[in-house]
């Protein structure tokens, strides 16, 4: 870390999330299901700062707090909590925080979302970007302004990209890759950018726009190209229990960054990455599922399967002496304004 430069720049939507778990199936209207797990905690862009600041990361968001309680919560736990760098962010007077109710079932989830259009622009927000050694972000049919200054201070741009509501893929969306080091969508994303009809074929287009190509497929892991060093690489995902998927993405793209600024290796770095998320699934909500340090070493440590301490043998010499405190987890009802934001309780169901 170095205090004068972050390690890892952000901005983007921040939500108040409450998830349900335990569901057998979808609710149906008319129908009441009582669930056997919840918690709640920040999410949205909160899930990559968070993620990122458990390995040890030098994070600043730039994000937009509304002034009613759960902006108020959400604010405590990413500055109080996880120790995350709130200088660029803003609240806005009579701005309702977005919240979202996420009911997972399966290896699946549905959301539901009450929110509006922020006061405050992403490019408002940053301004002239603080001069950071990587940037998470999440690629948007129109172009943000602050990216091209980032990638010109030298920031090296990790991008992620969201679900096409409109379904049409428009290829204008992947130009912005000429300013980005790396580009981890998912395998559905992937595929319908490039108009190609599998995982690996998605990748060889990727990897002709952008340096770092990643493309990652759920339950059956990821597979990567690194053109500066010349490697390939694919990893199987973890056999885990899912309690909940929420941010599980974001967790993978974090993880990656952290070790990617370690210089490890693309196959390691692809490994970490898909440890981490798996290890997050088995928690509620986004953010405060995300394992760290401290996740990742209690799962090395108690890890019996010969086949995986071999794949992950490398984990011996990664893990910090002092892998920090174990992580808070998503409460099952946030603190009240006079409680710190770490002594809630943790949420029923398994954790």
């Amino acid at each position: 870390m170095d205090a004068d430069r972050p390690d890892v720049l952000l901005t983007g939507l921040l939500f108040y999330d409450l998830v349900l778990t335990g569901l057998g199936k979808p609710p149906t209207p008319g129908e009441e299901i009582w669930t056997g797990g919840m918690g709640c905690g920040p999410g949205g862009i909160a899930n990559l700062a968070v993620a990122a600041s458990r390995f040890g990361l030098g994070t600043s968001l730039a994000t937009v707090f509304g002034d009613d309680f759960y902006g108020a919560y959400c604010r405590d736990v990413l500055r109080g909590q996880e120790g995350v760098d709130l200088s660029l962010s803003r609240t806005a007077d009579g701005w309702p925080t977005p919240v979202t109710v996420s009911v997972a079932y399966g290896h699946d989830r549905a959301l539901l979302t009450h929110g509006q259009e922020p006061p405050y622009s992403q490019d408002a927000l940053m301004g002239d970007p603080p001069d950071a050694r990587t940037a998470l972000v999440h690629l948007e049919a129109e172009p943000r302004e602050w990216l091209a200054k980032a990638a010109a201070n030298g920031t090296r741009i990790y991008a992620d990209v969201g679900w096409d509501p409109t379904q049409e893929w428009s290829a204008a969306l992947l130009e912005q890759l000429a300013l980005c080091h790396a580009f981890l969508p998912n395998e559905t994303e992937a595929m319908a950018y490039t108009r190609t009809d599998s995982a690996v074929a998605a990748l060889g287009a990727l990897s002709e726009l952008v340096p770092v190509a990643v493309v990652t497929r759920g339950g059956d892991g990821a597979l990567a190209v690194d053109q500066i060093t010349g490697e390939y690489a694919e990893v199987p995902a973890l056999d885990t229990d899912v309690l909940d998927a929420t941010g599980a993405g974001d967790v993978f793209g974090a993880s990656f960054v952290a070790a990617s600024l370690g210089g490890w290796p693309l196959a390691e770095r692809l490994r970490f990455a898909v440890l981490a998320a798996g290890l997050s699934v088995r928690h509620h909500g986004g953010a405060l599922a995300a394992p760290g340090w401290h996740g990742v070493a209690r799962w090395w440590h108690s890890l019996t399967d010969p086949a995986l301490r071999r794949a992950y043998g490398f984990l011996a010499e990664r893990i910090p002496a002092d892998p920090g405190p174990p992580p808070h987890h998503a409460p099952v009802t946030p603190p009240s304004p006079h409680t710190p934001a770490g002594r809630c309780g943790s949420g029923t169901g398994p954790h």
